[in-house]
């Protein structure tokens, strides 16, 4: 009963074959398009996730130079040359909110600063900041979009490929694990690709919004101190 056994394993593993080129070829039109969907959603996804990785090392890189250069700048009061720095490191987050709030401070330099100014600069930054955290969560959604729905698309491919599967036992009037195993096994693909491709996307959005909180919160402080700055400023010029 044993030999028997193990030669019916054997019968059933040389009958269906498992190999994903053959199971390709044994799907119908609707799977198909099921998983060249998936591919060009995992493709799209670890194109932003290429994108956004080296986006925010370079900010991440240029800040920690720029930071340091525009404070000395701005300590021995030398706001064009703080300008200068910005406009060097224009892949710095930091640099690109600080750049507005001092171009927008440097046009009332000519008169007496007011409160008026030092509000002007504080709008110029907030706009900045908006601006500055769209393009850092550019391409964000739309890998949320697909860790969400990529497996629901390998689920309907799925069920899809279960219904064909059936319907060719049916036709062939079948029976027994080795007339279904194979066309639950290629339905089963879609399932297994939705969910390779949807872990990563979740994995990567989950990383990647946490980065942005983090610039959000370092563009906030250099924000912060740079209004300190001009209203400390604004007061020493006051006393003159």
């Amino acid at each position: 009963m044993v030999g028997m056994d193990l030669f019916g394993m054997w019968l059933f593993q040389e009958a269906v074959a498992f190999d994903f080129l053959s199971m390709w070829r044994a799907m119908g039109y609707a799977a198909k398009l099921v998983v060249i969907a998936l591919f060009v959603m995992s493709a799209w996804s670890i194109g932003v996730m290429i994108d956004r990785w080296l986006a925010f090392a370079a900010a991440r890189k240029q800040s920690r130079t720029f930071a340091p250069l525009v404070a000395g700048a701005l300590r021995e009061g030398k706001i064009d040359e703080a300008v200068r720095i910005a406009e060097r490191h224009k892949k710095s987050h930091l640099a690109k909110v600080v750049t507005a709030g001092l171009q927008e401070f440097q046009a009332h330099q000519a008169a007496a600063i007011t409160s008026e100014d030092i509000e002007a600069s504080k709008r110029a930054l907030d706009r900045a900041s908006a601006i500055v955290h769209a393009e850092l969560k550019r391409g964000l959604s739309g890998l949320a979009t697909i860790g969400a729905t990529a497996p629901f698309v390998g689920l309907f491919g799925t069920v899809v490929g279960i219904i064909n599967a059936f319907r060719g036992i049916a036709a062939s009037a079948a029976t027994g694990l080795a007339a279904v195993a194979g066309g639950i096994s290629e339905a089963l693909v879609a399932t297994a690709i939705g969910l390779f491709v949807a872990i990563p996307a979740v994995w990567m959005f989950n990383l990647f919004t946490s980065r942005v909180e983090s610039f959000d919160v370092e563009m906030d402080n250099s924000s912060s101190e740079l209004i300190d700055y001009f209203v400390k400023r604004s007061a020493a010029a006051g006393r003159k």
